[in-house]
């Protein structure tokens, strides 16, 4: 008689919702194995029983061969008890016990369901959710595991004959597809209109919903993970009412196109953009603009960028028009649903309320959306991408940790606020939730925690967060932490502790973090974010810094770069001459009273930020004076040295002096920062003077140079600078793997010239790239100085 052997197998990791169990049928059958398979909350587990060899072979190749949406995280397997019987089955899923699998993002449609979507013939033409096992929504409509259609907001759905029948059908694309759904099943599209708003009367809610847009009107669309606000984004009318209405000032909005052939007409489109346009995730793609090409009016007034995606649900592609439809907007502006710093809108109630304002109709449907998930925003920097908000087609996708860590929440920070789960050796960032100052966004923030905990099992023993002590986000905390310690940890650690984690260093050696961006408690009470760090997990020392100059007014002086300029110019000796464009755009009775102010120290904390000297150099080089949005003056600087340099190469590439001197600027001198200990520092931090660079623009600026070559000269001299204070750092102190991050750092024409003058020296650089540099990275940060505080 034959020999006869049977395994238990258990597949952790993103198998559910991918079309592991189907795939999992489909290799036992076709070696001949009897046994089931199952999902449970610990991951997929099946039983196969039939010759050692067939056995065997299922095993081996069940992680490399899995289907293209799953990510495995280990295969386990033993020998059981032989069962007998025949046939192999999907039963029923397991509940109970500790969460232990990984839910999926939400995908892209994919190109099968797209031609079912444009085929007469099929049943699914035009169907606005049509999905499948390789494509749809996962993550916003997962209510609980293991991820069965009653586990979702489908549950309230029931398949019609036809799609049970799908299905069940191990040879179907839709075997065990838990959103499927077709015109007979639900959900249903409608289209709401007036005031009070009332159902159109028209069959197909799309196509009135074209001719809306293209007649200029703004519409709430519901998307996977909240309400987005769309209108024609060629209609400059509509674009500016949209902006008048969500008073957005000057701050981009992001567009979605049809396809890739109406971005390249006003985009630069290299490779690697091209596959994130159109790859499964389709996030928002920052996109360099052509020069004097014609792009959409009032998108995103004086940025050098545009902020692309193309459409990711069957409702997208149905408003931008399949093949043979009626002439209707190809390019159009997705927005968030959402007032200025709330949470996106997701509830159908609460959209046709708080968005009652700014839009002329509702393209709404009645399936749920369960977990909120902004856009993911995404750039390229040499040839890698740079992640700058990690929300949908990413979240919930685990982050490998390169040591283990106790169960710990860490909060985030205030601005672009992402917390963060870790245990064992794993860590969970949160999708976007915002920024704190609204108490709708803090009330987001305990939703999406409670959420994210039932869906990764992890129960916190240990909470981090900020040491700001007006931080919002530190205050939930410490609500939050009820009786469990918890730590606070400094905020430009937190980002050096980020960039160490995401490329996996195990903290047993210090590194060099360079961590600037605009604003973070200092341990003296000063505003950091122009700073040097040594740093491991369990601590750091001050190497060296900027020079501190005061931030006249605080947010006063964010919002209005003249006020920070002034204030630079001041603590350099330099006059407030009528001549220089800062002087000019400051008001005379508010130029008098700064003056006083600074004079008596009034409201003006001491700040190192690199960030604010961005803004400061924005307005003495006349390019921008007021803010209207986070960064818009360094923005609008960094544009401006692009322009001067067409892709920005040049930066950094001089004679490897590491001095401090600007180089390779294009108009054959830069700009360079002193370096000096202050008089009272006891052997403290370097501190980097920057009024020789402030002289340097002031006769620039008299001299007629172009702002664009002054923007240049600027970047140029700040990538000299973070080379000199490395050498500097690695010289005294031996580390020689230096870490950029920071919200500064955003910047890619900045990160590329320090990462080509590092590497020239011989240093190892990491750089962001699933975990963004901002804020938005800062919680996995948290996390791992927490834990390294709380290892005995």
């Amino acid at each position: 008689m034959e020999a006869v052997q049977r395994r238990r197998v258990t597949v952790r990791g993103v198998v559910q919702g991918v079309g592991f169990r189907p795939y999992v049928y489909t290799r036992a059958t076709g070696l001949g194995l009897a046994g089931h398979v199952t999902n449970t909350p610990e991951g997929v587990v099946a039983e196969v029983e039939g010759a050692p060899d067939a056995v065997s072979r299922f095993c081996e190749r069940l992680a490399a061969d899995a289907p293209p949406l799953a990510v495995v995280d280990a295969v386990d397997h033993w020998e059981v008890p032989v069962a007998g019987g025949a046939g192999f089955t999907i039963v029923a899923s397991r509940t109970g016990g500790p969460a232990r699998t990984l839910v999926s993002p939400d995908v892209a449609t994919c190109a099968d369901c797209l031609a079912e979507l444009a085929d007469p013939a099929d049943r699914r033409h035009r169907h606005p959710f049509i999905t499948c096992t390789h494509c749809g929504p996962r993550f916003t409509i997962v209510t609980g595991l293991p991820y069965d259609r009653a586990h979702t907001t489908m549950a309230a759905f029931p398949m019609c004959p036809d799609c049970a029948r799908e299905y069940e059908d191990p040879a179907d694309r839709r075997f065990h597809a838990q959103p499927v759904a077709c015109p007979a099943c639900g959900p249903r599209l409608r289209l709401l209109t007036g005031r009070p708003p009332r159902e159109s009367s028209g069959a197909d809610p799309v196509a009135e919903a074209r001719r809306l847009l293209a007649a200029g009107a703004i519409l709430a669309v519901k998307g996977l993970g909240g309400y987005h606000l769309a209108c024609d984004a060629t209609h400059p009318g509509a674009v500016a009412e949209l902006r008048r209405r969500k008073a957005r000032g000057d701050k981009p909005f992001a567009l979605m196109a049809r396809d890739l052939a109406d971005v390249e007409r006003f985009a630069h489109l290299g490779p690697e953009e091209r596959q994130l346009l159109a790859g499964g995730v389709r996030p928002i793609v920052l996109l360099r603009r052509r020069a004097g090409a014609d792009g959409p009016d009032g998108v995103a007034p004086r940025c050098p960028d545009l902020g692309v995606m193309l459409p990711y649900t069957p409702v997208h592609h149905l408003l931008l028009g399949l093949p043979g439809d009626p002439p209707g907007p190809r390019l159009l502006v997705m927005t968030s649903g959402n007032l200025a710093g709330e949470p996106i809108v997701t509830d159908d109630d609460e959209a046709l309320d708080r968005l009652a304002a700014l839009a002329d109709g509702w393209l709404t449907h009645d399936r749920p959306i369960h977990v909120p998930c902004d856009d993911s925003v995404v750039r390229v920097c040499d040839g890698e991408t740079l992640t700058l908000r990690r929300s949908r087609g990413y979240a919930p996708l685990p982050l490998t940790l390169p040591v283990p860590v106790p169960a710990t929440l860490a909060a985030g920070g205030d601005l672009k606020n992402a917390f963060c789960l870790g245990e064992g050796r794993k860590a969970w960032l949160s999708a976007h939730i915002g920024d704190m100052d609204d108490l709708a966004t803090q009330y987001a923030l305990e939703r999406a925690e409670r959420q994210l905990e039932s869906i990764t099992g992890v129960t916190p023993v240990l909470l981090a967060a900020d040491r700001h002590p007006g931080y919002r986000s530190a205050g939930w905390a410490e609500r939050a932490a009820g009786a469990r310690p918890l730590v606070r940890v400094q905020h430009h650690h937190a980002h050096i502790a980020s960039a160490m984690a995401e490329h996996g260093l195990d903290g047993g050696r210090p590194v060099i973090g360079v961590a600037f961006d605009g604003t973070g408690y200092g341990d003296d009470g000063a505003v950091w974010g122009g700073e040097v760090l040594l740093a491991d997990y369990a601590g750091y020392t001050r190497f060296a810094h900027l020079a501190h100059v005061p931030l006249p007014g605080g947010d006063a002086a964010v919002h209005r770069p003249y006020r920070m300029a002034l204030s630079h110019l001041r603590a350099a000796g330099i006059r407030w001459a009528p001549d220089l464009p800062c002087t000019a755009a400051c008001p005379p009775e508010e130029l008098r009273l700064l003056k006083r102010q600074l004079e008596r120290g009034l409201n003006c904390v001491p700040t190192s930020s690199m960030g604010r000297l961005f803004d400061a150099v924005s307005s003495l080089a006349g390019i921008c004076h007021r803010a209207g949005y986070e960064a818009q003056a360094a923005i609008e600087l960094e544009g401006a040295a692009y322009r001067a340099h067409g892709d920005g190469r040049g930066y950094g590439e001089g004679d490897g002096r590491g001095d401090g001197q600007g180089e390779g600027d294009g108009g054959g001198h830069g700009y360079a920062f002193g370096l000096h200990l202050p008089p009272d520092s006891g052997g403290g931090p370097l501190a980097a003077d920057p009024a020789p660079v402030l002289a340097a623009v002031v006769a620039d600026v008299r001299a007629g140079t172009d702002p664009a070559l002054i923007a240049a000269r600027f970047h140029a001299s700040v990538a000299a600078l973070v080379a000199a204070l490395c050498g500097a750092a690695r010289e005294r102190h031996g580390p020689d793997t230096v870490a950029l991050t920071g919200g500064v750092f955003a910047n890619t024409l900045l990160s590329s010239a320090c990462a080509r003058l590092l590497r020239a020296r011989g240093f190892t650089v990491l750089r962001h790239g699933r975990v963004p540099p901002n804020d938005g990275g800062l919680a996995l940060g948290q996390l791992m100085v927490a834990a390294a505080h709380d290892t005995p």
